[in-house]
C-alpha cells in the first residue's frame, strides 16, 4: 500500500498506530490536511470498527494500537526459502474480500504463491456465506493463491492441513492452548480465534489452483467481541489470550511460511502428514455433538477424523461419516 495513494483514513490509522495520543493539529500538519479532514477520517475509522479514543486537549488514540501491515516488512521476516516461493505479496487498505481479489487473478505458476493482505474487508467471507468481521488493525486477513502441479488425492481435506499449519505458526509465539474444530475453526479456550476458507479456482490437465483465506483475530476490542458473542459464536483474539503487543507483520510472516511449508508437504503426502497433529488438537473428540449436513441433522459423539479428513460421529444407528457440515457441541 503506497503512502501517496492511500486514502486519508488509512494515513490517519498509520499515524495513530503507535497507540499514543496525538492531537488533531499535529496530525493535520503531519499529513498536510485540515483539522476538519482529520476529524472526518477519525470518524470513518470508528465507523469501520476501530476502537478510537478522542479526548479534548489530548487528541486521538487507537486502543491496543497495532502497527500497520507492510508488505516489505512481512517479506523481510520470511525465511529465505519462503521468500523464494512468494511471487507477489501485496497489502491493501481495503478490499471487498482478499479471497475474491485473488480469485480474479491468473493462476500463479506451480510452486509459487501470491499473497494478499488487507487492513479491512468490506465483504469478508466465512464459510457458508457468513460475514467475517474485523476492524482495521484488529486482525490478520490473509489470502494465498497456490497451484498444485498435480491435484492431491486429499484436496477436499486441505482445510484441515491448513488448520495444523496455522497452529504451528501460533506455537512460535508460545500460544500453547490452540485447538482445532472440524472443519475450519481455530480456537482458544473454546472461543473462535480464526477461520479458514478455501476456494478451488481452476483445474486444468490435472493441476489445481486454490485460494486459501486465513483470518486470525489479533485485537478486536471488547465491543466487537460482545457483538460477535451475541450471534451465538463466542470469539476471542490474541490480546485476550495473553499475547502482549503482537506484531502483525511477524504473525503474518509466520503464517505465510507455515502455509508454504505445509502446502509442499501436502502435495507430497496428502492429509496423512497432518492427521496426528490434527487429532491431538481436536476439540470435538469424545464430546456430544450435533451435525447439520446436507442429508439432515445427526446427533451423537464425535470420534475424530478418518485418514481422509471426514468427521466420524457415533450415533444410535452406528458410526456416520461426514465430509461437510456444521458442528455444535451439545450440552453435557
Amino acid at each position: 500500500m503506497k503512502a501517496a495513494a492511500a486514502p486519508l483514513v488509512a494515513r490517519v490509522f498509520t499515524a495513530l498506530s503507535g497507540g499514543q495520543f496525538t492531537s488533531g493539529e499535529v496530525l493535520a500538519e503531519r499529513l498536510g490536511v485540515s483539522r476538519s479532514a482529520v476529524w472526518k477520517a477519525a470518524g470513518a475509522l470508528k465507523d469501520l470498527g476501530a476502537t478510537l479514543h478522542a479526548v479534548r486537549n489530548r487528541g486521538y488514540r487507537l486502543v491496543a494500537g497495532a502497527g500497520p501491515l507492510e508488505a516489505a516488512s512481512i517479506r523481510a521476516r520470511l525465511p529465505r526459502e519462503a521468500q523464494q516461493r512468494v511471487q507477489q505479496l501485496d497489502v491493501e487498505w481495503s478490499v471487498d474480500s482478499t479471497n475474491t481479489v485473488l480469485l480474479a487473478r491468473p493462476n500463479p505458476p506451480a510452486g509459487l504463491a501470491e499473497v494478499l493482505l488487507a487492513e479491512y474487508q468490506t465483504q469478508g467471507r466465512g464459510r457458508r456465506g457468513r460475514a467475517w468481521l474485523a476492524p482495521p488493525g484488529g486482525a490478520i486477513c490473509l489470502s494465498l493463491s497456490w497451484t498444485f502441479q498435480q491435484a492431491p488425492q486429499d484436496l477436499g481435506a486441505l482445510g484441515l492441513a491448513i488448520g495444523v499449519c496455522a497452529r504451528r505458526a501460533l506455537d512460535e509465539f508460545d500460544l500453547r492452548d490452540v485447538t482445532l474444530k472440524w472443519p475450519n475453526d481455530i480456537l482458544i479456550a473454546e472461543r473462535k480465534l480464526g477461520g479458514i476458507l478455501i476456494d478451488l479456482r481452476a483445474e486444468v490437465a490435472g493441476s489445481a489452483c486454490v485460494v486459501i483465506g486465513l483470518g486470525i483475530n489479533v485485537a478486536l476490542g471488547s465491543p466487537l467481541l460482545s457483538t460477535i458473542a451475541a450471534t451465538g459464536l463466542p470469539a476471542t483474539d490474541l490480546v485476550t489470550a495473553g499475547l502482549e503487543q503482537p506484531c502483525r507483520n511477524s504473525l503474518a510472516a509466520a503464517m505465510i511460511a507455515a502455509l508454504l511449508r505445509g502446502l509442499l508437504e501436502f502435495e507430497r503426502q496428502g492429509l496423512r502428514a497432518f492427521v496426528e497433529e490434527w487429532r491431538a488438537a481436536d476439540v470435538l473428540r469424545g464430546r456430544a455433538v450435533e451435525v447439520q449436513a446436507a442429508e439432515g441433522i445427526a446427533r451423537g459423539v464425535a470420534r475424530g477424523i478418518d485418514v481422509h479428513g471426514a468427521l466420524l460421529v457415533e450415533t444410535p444407528q452406528g458410526v456416520r461419516r461426514f465430509i461437510s457440515g456444521d458442528v455444535t457441541v451439545r450440552p453435557a
